[in-house]
């Protein structure tokens, strides 16, 4: 009898151990399908915005009567079964000279990929990694430095190629208990160019590595609450953005030492404001400083400015039910 009691328990508690561990997988495994398909959301939330900025950089040597920016995230892989995933990243930059002709001369045009791996399966505080590549070029093809040595705006030849690897991590408060509610986001990183071709003439002076760090403070709320019929979810967006962008060159630049900030910082900080009429564009205003504009072959020139407009990008638009 007591051998029969004995196997009936050891039965049991085999049968409980193996059901236990296989709902502890299924656990992880949903969890780990949930965090994959929320970080994508993520990727794309912290790419760069576009803008179209009315007389474009206000402090600039030369005088503008518009610039603009077009960039997105083309997600080419992105699936619940993967923590990793790729996006195809087109980026353009044109500023239309204050001259008769209205011309561009030598736009910007930046294409590459980024690669992104989820660190963990927590997207309220979430972190990842990417790697990122991409080509710049001017669609120019004279040469680069005029025959008195100075750099060749007009016409000049710009081509160089960088990766970037950077680490980001951020926090979003879950709105439970408020209309509002914040995310804090960060991005640190390295960028360096001298692993692939480049225009010659950039030994001149050009910030082939640099130091990366970005900060974003963005403010979600509840729009629509006005409706006479008010519907069973409420529609969420964000608000705002307060952008924070920092760059420093570190590699040897010629009669530039390593403290020079005046040649090697790039900074800017930009807020984002979105009215509740508008979706996914935001009014824009922005300061900085250039120590190397970063528009192609105008390298050489450092300066302030301030910039004004509209951006837009992936934004988070949601509708929950006003039970959560």
């Amino acid at each position: 009898m007591k051998k029969h009691l004995l196997s009936f328990l050891f039965l049991n508690l085999t049968h409980s151990f193996l059901f236990a561990q296989t709902i502890d997988k299924d656990s992880l495994a949903i969890s780990r399908e949930v965090a994959n398909k929320a970080y994508v959301n993520l990727y794309k939330e912290n790419a760069e915005f576009s803008y179209s900025s009315p007389a474009g950089e206000l402090g600039a040597p030369s005088k503008y009567v518009i610039n603009g920016r077009l960039t997105g995230n083309f997600m080419l892989f992105g699936s619940y079964k993967s923590p990793v995933a790729f996006a195809a990243v087109p980026d353009y930059t044109v500023r239309v000279r204050k001259e008769f002709s209205a011309g561009v001369r030598t736009p910007s045009y930046r294409f590459g990929g980024i690669f992104y791996a989820r660190l963990n399966p927590a997207p309220l505080n979430y972190k990842y990694a990417e790697l990122a590549f991409t080509h710049h070029s001017n669609g120019q093809d004279e040469d680069a430095v005029n025959p008195d040595g100075t750099i060749n705006t007009r016409t000049g030849n710009f081509n160089a190629n960088n990766l970037a690897l950077s680490y980001r991590f951020g926090h979003l408060n879950s709105g439970s208990s408020n209309d509002s509610y914040y995310s804090y986001n960060h991005r640190v990183g390295f960028q360096w160019y001298k692993w692939f071709r480049y225009e010659p003439a950039l030994n001149q002076g050009f910030g082939f590595t640099r130091l990366l760090y970005n900060f974003s403070w963005r403010k979600y709320g509840e729009i629509e609450r006005m409706m006479k019929r008010k519907p069973q979810v409420k529609s969420e967006k964000e608000i705002w953005r307060l952008n924070t962008e920092l760059t420093y060159a570190v590699n040897k630049i010629p009669s530039k030492g390593l403290a020079n900030l005046q040649k090697r910082l790039n900074a800017e900080i930009n807020f984002n404001y979105s009215f509740p009429f508008m979706n996914n564009v935001f009014l824009m205003a922005a300061v900085g400083y250039y120590g190397e504009d970063n528009y192609n072959i105008y390298f050489k020139d450092h300066y302030g400015y301030m910039r004004f407009g509209l951006s837009s990008g992936f934004l988070r638009n949601r509708s929950r039910h006003y039970d959560n």
